[in-house]
């Protein structure tokens, strides 16, 4: 089966989120979460990664981290695969730890680095694992280190601080960590569910800067992982596919307000369906929830019709 391809170029930017298999429990002991840290620390001076944050909650783990070589798959897969054979070896068990590929979504500057660290740091307080005063001090996040200054190799706080107006010193993540208190309180007053969230999508950035990189990635000559094909990431197709749909919207005259309308009238849907999909080879369920059209058998009847009466 074809996979996604890992986007990488040097100096790419990326949060890091893995989950244990089956969301069990992977680092519900502290000798497992020592474990996945030391072997964090092995794969950034190995791979010469700059780490900007890193926290190991009970069953997931977060990584921000920087790639001045374009080697995130292979850093991650030695990552992954270590900690995995001395956490089996060590109980004696086999199997999977981590429930597949690892997720990672792409950062287009220290800026969305620094917010992304700002969202990894406050992890463990968002998940009610530590009150407020005891943020500082969780033994499994990159924050308590930082302000202590006992950071190895490649741990990189200057770049993102940087973005924030601050250095690092004693002064500037006393500063930083007041910037994090009032980061969360203002989360508090808005709903859960419109709250940032900086684990979805396949990139955070700005919309040129996206679609630059989409192109850039469809661009890349076809490779072989394997015995697989590598194909355009299934984000990057998306955006691709809502160029295109923005674009047949303008070409028919048609505002985001027209899609509300169903029933008569309403028959230059078809005609975008077709053309997009004629085109893109488009799912019709992305279009019809993108047409707002309630069933998809409605859509897949339309353009059959559309079709029938052009090959007249």
């Amino acid at each position: 089966m074809p996979r996604p391809p890992r986007i990488e170029y040097p100096g790419a930017i990326y949060h890091v989120i893995n989950r244990g298999n089956y969301r069990r429990d992977v680092f519900e002991s502290v000798g497992a979460a020592q474990a996945f840290v030391q072997v964090v620390e092995e794969a950034v001076a190995r791979f010469g990664w700059e780490l900007g944050a890193y926290v190991v909650m009970r069953n997931h783990y977060h990584l921000a981290i920087r790639t001045p070589d374009p080697n995130l798959s292979a850093g991650m897969h030695w990552l992954q695969t270590t900690f995995a054979s001395r956490f089996n070896r060590f109980r004696g068990v086999h199997g999977h730890l981590f429930q597949g590929r690892f997720q990672a979504v792409v950062l287009q500057n220290e800026g969305v680095w620094a917010r992304v660290v700002d969202y990894i740091h406050l992890n463990p307080l968002r998940a009610k694992v530590v009150e407020p005063k005891l943020l500082p001090k969780f033994r499994w996040s990159s924050l308590p280190r930082f302000m202590q200054s006992h950071c190895p190799q490649g741990f990189t706080a200057e770049p993102w601080m940087a973005t924030l107006g601050l250095d690092d010193s004693p002064d500037g993540w006393s500063v930083y960590l007041k910037h994090l208190f009032d980061k969360y309180g203002r989360e508090q007053a808005v709903p859960e569910n419109e709250r940032e969230n900086w684990s979805f999508g396949w990139a955070i950035g700005e919309d040129d800067w996206k679609q630059a990189l989409a192109d850039r990635c469809k661009k890349q000559p076809p490779e072989v992982v394997g015995s697989e094909e590598v194909v355009e990431p299934r984000e990057v197709r998306a955006l691709r596919w809502e160029r295109r749909f923005s674009e047949l919207m303008r070409e028919h005259g048609r505002s985001p307000q027209d899609l509300a309308m169903n029933g008569k009238g309403s028959g230059w849907k078809a005609q975008i369906a077709d053309q997009h999909q004629r085109e893109l080879g488009t799912s019709l369920v992305w279009l019809a929830q993108q047409l707002q059209i309630p069933r998809t058998a409605r859509l897949r009847t339309q353009i059959w019709r559309l079709r029938k009466l052009r090959d007249r």
